[in-house]
């Protein structure tokens, strides 16, 4: 098995019929058909089973697509790696962000750093914290780009100043006054809207507070959370910088007055593993005091 049969396989899996797939690689469709039957001969067992227009992956074709697509991945990244050790500070830095630090990450750090390594290009990925640790231990990224709370155990960290959670809310959810703060306690029988990386966090604060949270809606993004709450379907918790991330015209938001109530983003990398001259540079650029 080697990374041309990969990149076969994978995009056979994506196409969904090895017409197209066979198309999309400017190869005839028999050599493809031959490639996809001597790699099921060599491990063994069957990837695809074909109908008579589209073919569907079996167990084990599913479990060598998500292998393929981080082995060819990786190969990039590798490519990319070297051919910058060659050119110096020109090259592809592979990044993994999540979501909520998009508007902080460009304006403080993306573009400064553009401004001084002009012949830099990104290649980002994004996910939740869990994708972007997973992404990061497997050597398809780089540098990682989380907020706090994470266990730091392994990784190397640079932190960005800490920042507030905030209410985003409708107007009908806000008390009526012109305060840019809130207290906690004000969340009390509201109908909470977060998303599962904060999840832990809040419960425990509104627990320290007296009181357990109504948590309307649990999701997995900064932006469906915004979203829910600009639909006036509650109150959104999120960190400040992410509030610009989606239309908000419907919503306020209150900074949360409680000391535990804080993040902050934070780029992150394997300790001991080679780093780029890229990634060296752009961790230095992370200032703790943006």
């Amino acid at each position: 098995m080697d990374i041309k049969q990969l990149k076969y396989f994978l995009t056979i899996a994506e196409e969904g019929q090895i017409t197209a797939a066979a198309k999309k690689l400017h190869i005839a469709q028999p050599p493809l058909s031959q490639q996809l039957k001597i790699l099921e001969e060599e491990l063994g067992i069957k990837l695809v089973e074909r109908g008579s227009r589209h073919i569907h992956l079996t167990d084990a074709g599913k479990i060598l697509r998500e292998r393929a697509r981080q082995i060819l991945e990786l190969s990039d990244s590798t490519v990319n790696e070297i051919n910058d050790f060659k050119r110096g500070l020109k090259g592809t830095l592979t990044i993994g962000t999540i979501s909520s630090s998009g508007s902080l990450l460009l304006k403080n750090v993306i573009a400064k750093f553009h401004k001084e390594y002009s012949g830099v290009k990104f290649s980002i990925r994004e996910g939740n914290t869990f994708n972007i640790l997973e992404l990061l231990n497997k050597g398809v990224i780089e540098i990682g780009i989380v907020r706090t709370p994470f266990k730091a155990l392994n990784y190397g960290c640079k932190y960005m100043k800490k920042e507030p959670m905030i209410a985003a809310m409708t107007k009908k959810y806000c008390s009526g006054d012109d305060t840019k703060t809130m207290e906690i306690t004000e969340l009390k029988d509201k109908p909470i809207i977060l998303y599962r990386r904060f999840e832990n966090l809040i419960i425990e604060a509104c627990f320290e507070n007296g009181f357990k949270p109504e948590i309307f809606c649990k999701n997995e993004d900064a932006r469906t959370t915004l979203m829910w709450a600009n639909a006036g379907l509650g109150i959104a918790i999120v960190p400040k910088s992410a509030f610009e991330l989606v239309n908000n015209e419907n919503l306020i938001y209150k900074e949360i007055e409680y000391e535990k109530l804080v993040t902050s983003i934070a780029a992150i990398w394997i300790k001991d593993r080679y780093l780029s001259s890229l990634a060296e540079k752009f961790i230095e650029s992370f200032n703790e005091d943006e």
